[in-house]
């Protein structure tokens, strides 16, 4: 997994300077690429937007698509009460790559979220995506393989599209090595420990 760069450190960074800025003093040989553009996405005005293999996606989606990632969180909150665990939609950086991802759901420990610009995928316990008919194949394929070599240990994939929904565990460098499902709508999707619990999709 690669490692090099992270959103708050940085070469040519000051020790103290604020997650996520630019040095103060630099030439062109000096920003990193990486670096730049993952400050700049968290500075566009108005939507806010994820980097996919290096292309920019403003996030619109539609009401049936935040439907389904809200069931989700509803049906895991009180479980994630006992695990001290949030849910949301924050960001996630991929150090090393041209990806920051805004998730639909990711459920991360409470203790990680205070003053984080972004997290990792290996610090998630979950991570939920809902296709949308631009987007369907990059949570498909791209996502589902970026998050399995960042070690995100959960990935739950929301198909509207097929209608079915596939969960995926056991996280490598070369993508997941364990797929249940894909389960049509309506059928309940086991989540393992520590949730322990079944999702209900019967309204997605």
């Amino acid at each position: 997994m690669r490692r090099a760069v992270t959103s708050s450190v940085v070469g040519n960074q000051e020790e103290g300077e604020a997650v996520g800025a630019l040095p103060r003093t630099y030439t062109s040989d000096a920003v990193d690429p990486e670096l730049a553009l993952k400050y700049a996405i968290q500075h566009i005005r108005g939507d806010r937007a994820q980097i996919v293999e290096g292309a920019i996606e403003c996030r619109a989606p539609s009401w049936d698509h935040e439907a389904a990632a809200a069931s989700v969180r509803r049906q895991i909150d009180s479980r994630l009460v006992e695990l001290g665990c949030v849910a949301g939609s924050g960001n996630l950086d991929l150090p090393g790559s041209s990806n920051w991802y805004i998730p639909d759901v990711a459920v991360v420990p409470q203790r990680l979220v205070k003053g984080a610009e972004a997290l990792l995928p290996d610090q998630t316990l979950l991570v939920v995506e809902v296709t949308s008919d631009s987007n369907a194949d990059i949570d498909r394929l791209v996502k589902r393989r970026r998050y399995a070599e960042y070690g995100a240990p959960l990935y739950l994939l929301v198909d509207r599209q097929e209608r079915t929904c596939t969960l995926f565990s056991e996280p490598g460098p070369l993508g997941y090595t364990k797929a249940e499902g894909p389960y049509p709508f309506g059928t309940a999707v086991r989540l393992p420990e520590p949730f322990g619990l079944a999702i209900e999709t019967g309204d997605f």
